[in-house]
């Protein structure tokens, strides 16, 4: 069923594609609700148990709540906002960053990266327990060749457990081998990577055919036509697709 609903953040007209679990911005099922708040981009709160989560905060989140963890998936400024976080973060609350080299930032990341002292690192294949979640860091990079280009073990996508659901946010990233291997994922946020031409629409939904989450959320996507994504996922009826507008005018 396809159906007109509005982003609670922003006010602007989203489309999200309803199946089998829950309502609009909530998954359901075994274990507590999880809420679901899309932003920009990559941003997104993640709320269950009273616990909540921010990754890649960015723009207006004057009604966003206070953050027991947030997690930064790659040093740009459209994923790392340093006065944001410490807008947003409860006092002593964690904040995750990915373990890029030196040498690959350029000097805005690294001025960001020291306005956040103590930030947590994480290298791919990390796993810890934060704010009394576990958090697995999983490589995000892209394979084919341009600009911008992620290289393996300059940003990370996360997996989460809350609510008794496993939630992969993957950074923008293209279909890598860690990506494909993942395995029991509730939900799933999947990017349309940049340039066009490596991560498109049909590509990222031949991903998640692979991982096979309940949920999928398409992200980052910008102008791509997520339309191509929903129609390639429309016969998986076990994959439930949701289309936000993460660019409000």
């Amino acid at each position: 069923m396809l159906k007109v609903v509005r982003n609670p953040m922003s006010g602007t007209a989203f489309l999200a594609v309803l199946a089998l679990i829950g309502s609009v911005g909530s998954c359901v099922g075994g274990g507590a609700d999880v809420e679901i708040t899309p932003f920009v981009g990559s941003g997104v709160q993640i709320e269950s148990g009273g616990t909540v989560i921010h990754v890649d905060p960015r723009g207006d989140y004057t009604n966003a709540k206070p953050a027991d963890l947030i997690l930064i998936t790659d040093t740009p400024v459209d994923h790392l906002d340093p006065d944001l976080i410490q807008q947003l973060r409860k006092p002593g609350a964690p904040v995750v960053l990915p373990s890029t080299p030196d040498d690959a930032r350029d000097a805005g990341s690294r001025e960001r990266l020291l306005r956040v002292p103590d930030g947590l690192v994480m290298n791919n294949g990390d796993a810890l327990t934060l704010a009394g979640v576990p958090v697995e860091a999983v490589a995000m990079y892209d394979i084919i060749p341009g600009n911008p280009f992620h290289a393996k073990g300059e940003g990370n996508g996360y997996v989460i457990t809350l609510g008794g659901k496993r939630i992969y946010l993957s950074g923008v990233t293209e279909c890598t081998p860690e990506m494909r291997s993942l395995e029991d994922i509730d939900i799933a946020f999947v990017p349309m990577n940049l340039p066009n031409g490596r991560m498109v629409p049909l590509v990222a939904a031949e991903c998640v055919k692979m991982i096979r989450p309940a949920v999928v959320y398409p992200y980052h996507y910008r102008e791509l036509p997520i339309d191509e994504f929903v129609e390639a996922l429309s016969g998986e009826p076990d994959i439930e697709v949701r289309v936000y507008d993460w660019y409000p005018s």
